[in-house]
């Protein structure tokens, strides 16, 4: 794609309403607009971004067996009722009426909605364990949306689901998808800590929350850096002691950080509340053990804004980037028939060949208004093409992460490239 195709420009002062460094960067750089608090619109490059996270996400649900599914934002009050969650939830739960009065809610959750739905379709003979996941709206009326896309009113969530015929079968899929959430986390350039936390209002037993320590966290957790393992503070609160449980080989120090995923162990509550029952070994009816883990994508946007940015601007994984490569020509913009613009012309088709998302920089600026967009946008390669370079039938390569800059022959910029979106 070309810059100069771009309808949202990058702006050089911060917005006035956002207060964390990620939320200022994402709207100077063009990502995402506030429309008013804890709702945002995704721009162009944001989207991009949110996409790539959906992919991520898909790719490591359908691998430990995961199904997708859509199911519905709008859902009738009588099935918050029958899980007696109507007036628990009511604090954060949207509510409208349609035109034949009955009283409607934006879910802010699916646990309740995917048990009545299987409840209807479920049957004595279909066997057990399966997996059912989504990417979907939620919505909830926050009373402190704050830090940009980390606490917000509509957002994106992938919900996976897990059904069971036994708390052991549920417990061994739990640590499966624990090692799937921190896989994903490490291809997002996020280091998160697998915390203990409570069951809140899903479960009896603890639950995990999967942190990042950030300045703009809400959550209090206390980590181990010996053996990385972490506490939430209303967990901690009834220890005695700050010694690390795990290892005693420290003690704990406590972080404010960012909640980007959570697992839960729902047991039988959801299905016994919606009749959803198995036909067990021993000849009985039984209620299915249920899972429930989140992820919210665009949290996980914001956390990356957060925690993987410097003064200069956004740094994107390569994987989630919106662009793996931002490729500038310092000549003049409209000569199309000199050799630099040949080069720049031919280096652009042959990287989108190999598969390399690429942002041109057509644009009639400075190459410091260049270099400086490049920075802020985080797209991990920038490549200039310049006289300097022709002269040696190179190209300048700097590394967005790291900051070193390479001369690369031309001729072998593809397979450079290609080797580092590995």
């Amino acid at each position: 794609m070309y810059a100069s195709q771009f309808v949202f420009k990058t702006k050089k002062e911060d917005p006035a309403d956002e207060f964390s460094r990620g939320a200022k960067l994402l709207v100077r750089a063009g990502f995402v607009e506030k429309n008013f608090s804890g709702v945002y619109t995704y721009l162009p490059l944001g989207f991009r971004v949110l996409q790539n996270i959906a992919a991520l996400l898909r790719k490591e649900m359908d691998q430990i067996g995961g199904q997708e599914m859509l199911m519905p934002a709008l859902t009738p009050k009588a099935i918050w009722e029958t899980s007696e969650r109507w007036k628990i939830l009511s604090d954060i739960m949207y509510t409208l009426k349609d035109r034949q009065d009955r009283t409607i809610s934006l879910a802010p959750t699916h646990e309740d909605v995917i048990s009545a739905l299987l409840s209807r379709h479920l049957t004595s003979n279909d066997a057990l364990p399966f997996y059912l996941y989504q990417i979907q709206d939620k919505f909830r009326d926050e009373p402190r949306a704050k830090s940009g896309l980390m606490r917000t009113r509509e957002f994106f969530m992938k919900d996976l689901y897990s059904f069971h015929e036994s708390a052991e079968d549920l417990a061994r899929f739990y640590e499966i998808v624990k090692e799937c959430y921190m896989h994903i986390f490490a291809a997002c350039a996020l280091n998160a800590y697998v915390t203990k936390a409570s069951g809140g209002t899903f479960s009896n037993e603890h639950s995990h929350e999967f942190m990042v320590e950030s300045s703009a966290g809400e959550d209090r957790v206390f980590v181990c850096d010996q053996c990385h393992f972490a506490e939430n503070i209303e967990v901690r609160v009834e220890a005695s002691t700050h010694e690390c449980p795990e290892c005693s080989r420290a003690d704990l120090r406590e972080i404010k950080a960012v909640e980007v995923g959570n697992i839960f162990k729902l047991g039988t509550k959801f299905s016994e509340a919606f009749g959803l029952y198995h036909h067990a070994q021993n000849g009985d009816n039984s209620p299915v053990v249920m899972g429930s883990y989140g992820i919210g994508l665009g949290r996980v946007m914001g956390t990356i804004a957060d925690v993987n940015s410097d003064e200069y601007g956004l740094i994107w994984p390569m994987a989630l980037a919106p662009f793996q490569v931002y490729l500038i020509s310092l000549f003049k913009a409209g000569d199309n028939s000199s050799e630099g613009a040949v080069l720049a012309h031919t280096l652009y088709k042959d990287l989108q060949k190999a598969g390399l998302e690429v942002l041109c920089d057509d644009r009639d600026k400075s190459p410091g208004e260049k270099f400086g967009d490049a920075d802020l946008l985080g797209i991990p390669y920038r490549v200039v093409i310049s006289e300097k370079t022709l002269a040696t039938q190179s190209v300048e390569v700097k590394d967005r992460a790291q900051g070193n800059i390479t001369l690369i022959p031309a001729h072998d910029l593809v397979r450079f490239l290609i080797s580092k979106r590995i």
